[in-house]
């Protein structure tokens, strides 16, 4: 533990503080958090909105414009993987639990609840549920990783700097970044992975609580929910322990393989054609209407400023949330990429195959509730998938596919996470000793569990809300710092090419 920083301590303290509040006075934990995100998504939604698509902004003027051309490491860097192998590994990174918790569960849903004003269950309805499910997981979410990645990435490959959050701050707080200043800056950013990383293994155990419940009825509810998180944190600290990477790399590949065989089986033996022709039409509709999606706040309509809240909100939070973790794998596998080609493909490529994930799992869930065949929209959410699978030839089958594709994402997720955790909790050692990872597997796991049992999925909603709001004006100085870097760089390159 001779490696640890302040950081290490300091988060780890702020971090038992919210266990033990959660343990010892769970009906006000659950209430003081509640209050906290309806105070941030009524007060400052117009912010998250603002800041949110000022990053995708940032990210196409940088891509467009004459600093594309800089590269995230020296001059004669090359890249370190193809870019067949860099789009899985970008995939594979921004994909994980929630896409297979949310694939069937978020159009059909916007389905049943209308998210604007359009009639619930209407055919306007069903095109409108894709759209703005291809809203919350398309270029929004990918340009929040892309601006925490592609700062880490060029402040570290370029310039040295050590691969922290607050390493990527000199431009803009200079002696600061590595003083008192910085440390607050990364103990923020670790807090914040901890509730996005632990929110989306909530999500995980939830999900396969639902799919067990949903095939063999043994019950859903937090006792099980927790032995399910005791079970999987077992596993992935053992992993952790014995630094299995090769297990790992196998691991991730087998996360692959069942995607696209879950994919596959739906694309086939789901309504393809119907799938496909909402997939073409949502694409089109989608880029039509990003720009008064992307500003929509409802100020005269509560009910709709709910729905925007309950979803929008909640969304750019947990990707805010979940940035520091997603941000520093992405960075650390795309040095010697282009400004320009990184942007592009982190922005349109696993965006891309996430549209067509949506596609295919809500399609079939719309296409069964809009012909009477199942009404998925009345289970529960984490059931949502289960119930899309029943339906089809081999459902049994595949549903206990899915439960293990969530299993290998919750094991694959929070190994990665201790490690990002770790390094983040080491001044960015590459090799954090296993007692750390060990510490910040078992924080990950209490958060989830603690999480669950003071309010279930809405207390995950709420704390990733929470964290989000602190590390989303770190982001902001992220960007600042990036531009402030490049124009400076920039200046320099064309001072050369003169003087030449």
């Amino acid at each position: 533990m001779n490696k640890v920083t302040i950081v290490f301590w300091v988060a780890l303290g702020i971090l038992l503080l919210f266990i033990g509040y959660g343990v010892i006075a769970p009906d006000s934990f659950s209430e003081v958090t509640g209050d906290m995100t309806s105070w941030i998504s009524d007060s400052l939604g117009w912010y998250y909105l603002l800041a949110v698509t000022g990053f995708v902004l940032v990210c196409l003027f940088l891509a467009f414009s004459p600093y594309g051309k800089i590269k995230l490491g020296k001059p004669d860097d090359k890249p370190d993987y193809s870019y067949l192998t860099w789009f899985a590994m970008l995939f594979s990174a921004g994909m994980g639990i929630g896409l297979v918790f949310w694939g069937a569960a978020e159009p059909i849903s916007h389905y049943a609840i209308s998210p604007a004003t359009q009639e619930a269950g209407s055919d306007a309805a069903v095109t409108e549920s894709l759209r703005y499910a291809f809203f919350h997981w398309g270029i929004h979410a990918w340009a929040i990783y892309a601006i925490v990645a592609m700062s880490l990435a060029y402040f570290k490959f370029r310039h040295n700097a050590p691969g922290l959050i607050s390493g990527a701050l000199t431009p803009v707080l200079g002696k600061y970044a590595k003083g008192p200043t910085g440390n607050v800056i990364d103990i923020l950013a670790v807090t914040a992975t901890v509730v996005g990383v632990a929110g989306t293994l909530g999500f995980g155990a939830s999900q396969i609580n639902g799919g067990l419940d949903f095939l063999f009825g043994i019950g859903n509810n937090i006792t099980i929910q927790v032995i399910i998180i005791a079970v999987v944190t077992v596993l992935f600290m053992l992993s952790a322990y014995t630094g299995l990477n090769k297990g790992i790399k196998i691991l991730s590949n087998v996360n692959m393989v069942l995607a696209g065989l879950l994919l596959l089986f739906m694309f086939v033996f789901g309504p393809t054609i119907f799938n496909l022709n909402l997939l073409t039409n949502t694409i089109g509709t989608y880029i039509q209407q990003l720009p008064s999606m992307s500003f929509r706040i409802s100020p005269l309509s509560e009910d709709e400023r709910s729905w925007i809240n309950g979803w929008t909100i909640f969304y750019w939070a947990w990707w805010i949330a979940w940035a520091p973790f997603v941000g520093s794998f992405i960075a650390r596998v795309s040095k010697g990429r282009t400004i320009r080609e990184f942007v592009l493909g982190v922005l349109l490529v696993p965006a891309t195959l996430s549209f067509i994930w949506f596609s295919v799992f809500g399609g079939s869930a719309i296409y069964l509730e809009t012909n009477g065949i199942a009404m998925i929209s009345e289970l529960a959410t984490e059931e949502a998938l289960f119930g899309v699978l029943e339906q089809y030839p081999l459902g049994t089958i595949m549903s206990f596919l899915a439960i293990a594709l969530i299993s290998t994402f919750f094991i694959t997720s929070a190994d990665s996470g201790t490690f990002i955790l770790g390094m983040q909790t080491t001044n960015g050692s590459l090799t954090p000793p296993k007692m750390v990872k060990l510490v910040w597997g078992l924080i990950l796991s209490l958060t989830a569990a603690i999480l669950l049992y003071t309010g279930g999925l809405q207390a995950l909603e709420n704390a990733m809300i929470i964290a989000a709001l602190p590390f989303s004006v770190i982001m902001i100085m992220m960007a600042v710092s990036l531009v402030k870097s490049l124009r400076t760089e920039k200046h320099l390159v064309t001072k050369k090419k003169k003087n030449a």
